[in-house]
Order: structure tokens, then sequence, then C-alpha cells
């Protein structure tokens, strides 16, 4: 099969701490992050270890919080300089959609900077914390020189996840052209009968036994030629803190098989291996000049 009509799988990881997620922000005050057992750096390189474990090397994009760039530059560089994508997380990972637009914008503007000071090179992407998005904050993320988005979840049912307008952007495969030479790609879910199932990774991949992860991936890629996979570092660290004042629900969903993900991810990849693995950046420049045609 020629390499052109390769099915590609766009694996990307959300860089930030155990203590970071929204789930846990009513327990662990934002003001004592700092005072907090910084986990994030080994769990990205046991992820770093894993892509480069494979004999073809598959490349990732990392939407990398500022304020762990902040405190952990040489990561930053290392992710950069093993050739995966550098992109913005936001800085501080406050919802977006309860922050001023001042806030809003400077947080855009200073995650792109610390990044592009560290790597030397132009960050790209962007992706909302818990995919907290709408058609407003996409405006001020293409004003503020992101050149694509990937924060949107079609999941409805969560509470954070945010919604924008696709129906009148041209599509390929998945890749939607929101306007000259700014894109959305959305996360990969499931479609089924009007229903829409959440799958594109994180909590979910770690819940569903991986066979039929792999089947609701393949139905996927049929559709779209495509499948956007997310996850982040501490979903690698069985060890991590716990953090027992939490709700039932909280932990449940944060703490759920931890153990199996980095097995589950390996044999995911392997299972995929005759797909192009590539970063969003490059998926973009391969695709983009077709959205014009559709």
């Amino acid at each position: 099969m020629a390499s052109a009509v390769k099915k590609s799988i766009l694996l990307t990881f959300d860089v930030e701490d155990w203590f970071q997620v929204e789930n846990f922000k009513s327990y662990i005050e934002f003001s004592i992050w700092d005072s907090l057992e910084l986990r994030v750096k080994k769990n990205t390189l046991k992820i770093l270890e894993l892509l480069y474990s494979f004999p073809f090397k598959p490349k990732a994009t990392f939407f990398i919080l500022g304020w762990i760039a902040q405190r952990l530059p040489g990561l930053v560089r290392q992710i950069h300089e093993m050739g995966h994508e550098v992109a913005s997380h936001g800085f501080n990972h406050h919802l977006y959609k309860k922050l001023p637009q001042q806030e809003l914008i400077e947080d855009l503007k200073s995650s792109k900077k610390i990044l592009e000071d560290l790597t030397g090179n132009t960050v790209n992407g962007f992706r909302a914390p818990s995919f907290s998005i709408n058609n407003t904050i996409i405006k001020y993320i293409k004003q503020t020189g992101y050149t694509y988005d990937s924060s949107f979840n079609s999941f409805s049912m969560h509470g954070r996840y945010g919604s924008i307008d696709l129906n009148k952007a041209q599509k390929i495969n998945c890749l939607f052209r929101l306007s000259d030479n700014f894109y959305e790609l959305p996360l990969s879910n499931l479609e089924i009968a009007n229903i829409t199932v959440p799958l594109g990774g994180g909590g979910y991949f770690r819940l569903y036994p991986f066979p039929l992860f792999k089947s609701g991936m393949k139905k996927v890629m049929k559709k779209d030629k495509t499948f956007i996979f997310y996850a982040h570092p501490w979903e690698f660290d069985p060890e991590q803190p716990r953090v027992k004042q939490a709700s039932q629900g909280f932990k449940f969903r944060h703490y759920i098989n931890l153990n199996k993900t980095e097995t589950k991810l390996k044999k995911m990849i392997t299972a995929f291996q005759n797909c192009n693995f590539t970063t969003c950046t490059e998926y973009i420049k391969k695709f983009s000049h077709k959205t014009a045609k559709h």
C-alpha cells in the first residue's frame, strides 16, 4: 500500500501534573501548586521512551502548560529535540470559559511565547484545558497567532467540554478549515445512530477493554482516515499521591486502571503500526490544501 493512502494517527499528550486536573481543583488550591511534588517530568520521559522504543519512531504532539514549561524548560527542549511537536495547553490550566477576556488573551500569548523561546520554533497549536472551548474563544486563539486548535470534544454529556460550530467548515478526513490558515482538529469520538460515544483517549482509553477501544478506532478511521488520541503524563503514573478528600466519582475517573495505560498504549501503537503516526502540524500541512476542494 502506498504511503500516500496510509491512515493517520495523531498521538497527543496534554502535559500537566497530577494536582492540576480540573477534577481536583476544589481540593487543591492554585496557591499551593509550588509546594507539591512535580512528577510530570519522569512521566513524560516515560512516554518519550515508549515512543522511541518502536523501530519506526512514531511522532506525537505535546500540548504543554506554560506553568510546567517555566519550571521544566529542559523537558520542553527534549520533547522538541526528539522530533515531536511542542504546542500550548495554556499557562495555568484555568478553564477558558470562566476567564475574563483580557486574562484569556494573556494566557494564550504567554504560554505561546515561553514555548517558542524555549524551542526556537513557532508554536502552531493550542488545546484548551478540559476542552473548555466556544466560538468566541476560538476567535481569540486565532487572533493570538495560532494556526490550529484541537480543543473540540463532541461528547456533549460532559459538563466542562465546550462546543464550536463546524457546520460551515470545509472538511477533509478529520481536519476542519475554519478560516484562511486556521484549522480545527477535534478529538476522535464514535458516532453510532446519531449518538456520540466518547472514545478519543484519557479516562475512556483506561476504562474500555482494549479490544473494544481498538474496534472503535477502526470504525472512526474507516470514516475519517484518521484517529486523534489524547492522554496525560499522570495517566502513566500509578504511584502518584492520592487526593483522599476528592469525591468517589472523581477518584474513580482519575485513578481507574493507571497501572495499565503504558501497556495499553504500546498495544495500540503495535496494532496500528502500519498507519502514519504524525504531528498535528505535519498532518495539517499534508491535507490543508485539499480542504479548499471540498
